[in-house]
């Protein structure tokens, strides 16, 4: 029997609120699952701020996406805490950011900077989104189902039964 070696095992975290998570993600996902032996999605949370999906429907969506997408080397997990504190009690070096556009490099840069003051030995890799998913985000998706518009091609299909649900009443 093979022993795993966790020691040199690039782990890569791929955190947001996904709220939902939409194709976007998943394309970030699958290419950051070929850079990556594992990718963990974490879901971020803040048990004082609401959400429009708790965090157990949210982690049953990324579920159900990752089984959709046979993303062999991705699991799911949900953190109510700093990014890094979770990095390193994984054993991850690596914590992935997507970028769909300018404004988000802004946020991001800050983002990094404050984590490399921290700690520096985690890196941020930052994946740019493909021009399709530009502009596909969590809030525009809710913003469509509410008004009824089919979402079915910019999110999982779970997902998008979750939407029809909470927005066909």
């Amino acid at each position: 029997m093979n022993k795993v070696d966790t020691k040199n095992k690039r782990i890569g975290i791929y955190p947001g609120s996904f709220d939902p998570i939409t194709n976007g993600h998943i394309d970030i996902i699958k290419r950051a699952a070929l850079l990556f032996d594992e990718i963990i999605v974490l879901i971020g949370f803040n048990m004082e701020k609401e959400g429009r999906f708790d965090v157990k429907t949210r982690y049953k969506m990324i579920k159900e996406a990752i089984k959709e997408n046979n993303l062999d080397n991705v699991t799911c997990d949900y953190y109510d805490g700093l990014t890094l504190d979770y990095a390193k009690k994984h054993n991850s070096r690596f914590i992935i950011r997507g970028l769909r556009v300018v404004s988000d490099f802004d946020y991001e840069w800050s983002y990094a900077a404050s984590n490399e003051f921290i700690d520096p030995s985690i890196e941020i890799v930052f994946l740019m989104a493909k021009k399709e998913n530009t502009f596909i985000s969590s809030s525009s998706i809710i913003e469509l189902a509410k008004n009824k518009v089919d979402v079915s091609k910019l999110v999982p299909s779970y997902v998008n039964e979750v939407l029809k649900k909470a927005f066909n009443k």
